[in-house]
């Protein structure tokens, strides 16, 4: 049996906070490492505990969630944050990816839902909801502008790796894109790295980000 994924939880409410953690504990492979209250105690828990999973509310007293995310990344720039609040702020969700989060979730989600995003977060997936992603499609056809000089990514990356961007922006899963494209999970995440090496980016989210709006690949609302 694989060990279970750590999760450290960031929070100022210890209601939630311990709402949390009780009906995470009834799961066999999730295991609540710690929690934290504001974004300072959130990197010193980081530094103790090296979670592999955590979850960062945004609205918190000293330190928020935002300014915590970016402490951490760059102190420890292989942490996978995931931001869990109640903002549906367009802006708050934008900060969150410029500044290194994995994911972006309401916390009105089904425990279930939020057990199976984490998971998918230890594999390396983003934790974005259909409707997330959409907001990051709207953005960034709102960004219309085109930049004079031709990006040298277009020539950099491959067809393939092309076609797994153009399914992430949806917000499919690893083993949603390996189904489509007939290949393994394996392979997809290979192509994922690969992306990311030549992009010089964090994560997938602002990979996606970055191929539409260089036109590396299309938007889906228009196909």
């Amino acid at each position: 049996m694989n060990d279970p994924i750590r999760v450290l939880l960031v929070d100022d409410h210890v209601l939630f906070r311990k709402g949390v953690a009780s009906i995470m504990a009834a799961q066999p492979d999730l295991e609540v490492a710690g929690e934290a209250s504001d974004g300072f105690e959130a990197l010193e828990k980081t530094r103790e505990l090296m979670p592999d999973v955590i979850l960062m509310d945004i609205n918190m007293p000293g330190c928020d969630g935002l300014q915590a995310t970016r402490l951490i990344k760059e102190e420890l720039p292989y942490a996978k944050i995931v931001i869990l609040t109640v903002s549906d702020e367009e802006q708050a969700l934008f900060e969150a990816i410029k500044s290194g989060a994995i994911g972006y979730l309401l916390k009105n989600l089904e425990p279930e839902e939020l057990f199976e995003l984490v998971r998918g977060v230890s594999r390396g997936e983003a934790a974005i909801s259909r409707h997330t992603a959409t907001k990051i499609l709207n953005e960034l056809g709102r960004q219309s502008q085109k930049d004079a000089e031709t990006s040298l990514a277009k020539h950099t990356l491959t067809e393939r790796e092309k076609e797994v961007l153009q399914l992430v922006i949806t917000g499919a899963t690893n083993k949603e894109i390996a189904s489509m494209l007939f290949i393994s999970e394996n392979t997809v995440k290979n192509h994922l790295c690969n992306i990311l090496d030549k992009l010089h980016l964090q994560n997938r989210i602002q990979a996606a980000a970055y191929a539409l709006r260089e036109g590396l690949i299309s938007d889906p609302r228009k196909s």
